[in-house]
């Protein structure tokens, strides 16, 4: 029997939203979503550490959302007059070794002596950048650390369950949780997969099922899919084409 006919799937741009309505908190996170966005700081400068993945930008950019926030890349520190953002909220994103550290110890004074907060993040503790100004490596030491993990399951869940959701799609909640315990642990991972799967069922005029879930991860994967179980038959039932 020939395979019904597959439909080109149109390649629609779909903006990441970094919004705070878009941040998913759970328990992996809560903690340093509550510190960060808190009104009063432990201290004025914080550090944000997690891996790639673990939503640092996602967090700075709320955090510049709801302080009215000055968000400036490590790598152009340099060319930074720290004067303009005095008394402000500063977000320094992705510094770490080679950092431009009298251009960053330069900003920790301005924002000390006017009143103003900065938030770092970084992939790697201070205490592993090899940081060579004696100054600013007393400012780091001093400084408030932010652990961020990778995401545990129910946040992967909630995360993919809202990304299918901006795209207008429903998907079983056995589906979610299939992906969730299988795919890679971040939220750059979550809108890939996404987005493909938007793909795959439009070319297959279908839902999203667990087995277009497991096709899809194998081929990220480059293995081969696991059979169907029984949430498969729960997915199609809760999914008529």
């Amino acid at each position: 029997m020939a395979e019904p006919p597959r439909q080109l799937p149109l390649a629609l741009p779909v903006t990441v939203a970094h919004g705070r309505d878009d941040y998913v908190v759970s328990r992996s996170n809560r903690a340093a979503f509550e510190l960060v966005t808190a009104a009063q700081w432990p201290s004025d400068v914080m550090v944000l550490i997690g891996p790639e993945g673990a939503g640092k930008t996602h967090l700075a950019a709320v955090l510049a959302e709801v302080a009215d926030g000055a968000v400036i890349a490590a790598a152009a520190l340099a060319a930074l007059d720290p004067l303009g953002l005095a008394g402000r909220t500063v977000i320094v994103e992705d510094a770490g070794e080679g950092v431009d550290e009298r251009a960053l110890f330069h900003l920790f004074n301005v924002v000390r002596q006017h009143g103003g907060r900065c938030l770092v993040t970084a992939r790697r503790p201070p205490a592993e950048w090899s940081t060579r100004l004696a100054d600013l490596a007393s400012r780091l030491r001093a400084a408030t650390p932010i652990e961020l993990g990778l995401p545990d399951d129910p946040l992967l869940e909630a995360v993919l369950g809202k990304l299918f959701a901006d795209r207008q799609i429903a998907v079983d909640p056995a589906v979610l949780a299939y992906l969730a315990r299988r795919m890679e642990r971040s939220f750059a991972a979550a809108v890939r997969l996404v987005e493909a799967l938007d793909r795959e069922a439009l070319a297959a005029k279908g839902p999203i099922t667990r087995t277009m879930a497991g096709a899809v991860l194998a081929r990220d994967r480059g293995d081969e899919p696991e059979p169907p179980g029984l949430d498969e038959a729960a997915s199609t039932a809760n999914n008529p084409s």
